[in-house]
C-alpha cells in the first residue's frame, strides 16, 4: 500500500490563487484575503479567510469556491474554510502584484 500523499502548502496556495473576487480582477490570495492555511498530517486543511467588507456580495460564494478548489488537491481529506473578521481587511494586505494590477500604488 502506498503511503498517503502529503499535502503541500504550495499546492493549496496554488489552487486558492485560482479563485477570484468577481468584482476585482485579482485572485483572493494576492488580495490578502487568506489569513492562514493549516494542514494536518491526516490531510485535513483549514483555511482562515476574510472578505473585503462584511457586506461583500460574494460572501457566500467565495468561501465555497475556496473549499471546492482545496478539496481538489491530492491528499486532502477534508476542508474547513472559516471566514474571520479580525483583523479587518485593508489594502495594506494586498501583494505588490495586486496593487500594480489595480493601479493602487
Amino acid at each position: 500500500m502506498d503511503p498517503p500523499v502529503r499535502v503541500s502548502e504550495d499546492g493549496v496556495i496554488a489552487v486558492i490563487k485560482t479563485v477570484f473576487d468577481p468584482e476585482i480582477p485579482v485572485d483572493i490570495y494576492e488580495l490578502g484575503l487568506i489569513y492562514a492555511v493549516e494542514i494536518g498530517d491526516d490531510g485535513k486543511v483549514k483555511v482562515e479567510m476574510t472578505l473585503t467588507t462584511p457586506s461583500c456580495p460574494s460572501a457566500q460564494e467565495l468561501p465555497a469556491q475556496v473549499e471546492e478548489a482545496v478539496r481538489a488537491v491530492p491528499g486532502v481529506t477534508d476542508v474547513l474554510v472559516e471566514v474571520v473578521w479580525d483583523p479587518p481587511w485593508d489594502q495594506s494586505r494586498m501583494s505588490e502584484d495586486a496593487r500594480l494590477a489595480l493601479n493602487m500604488y
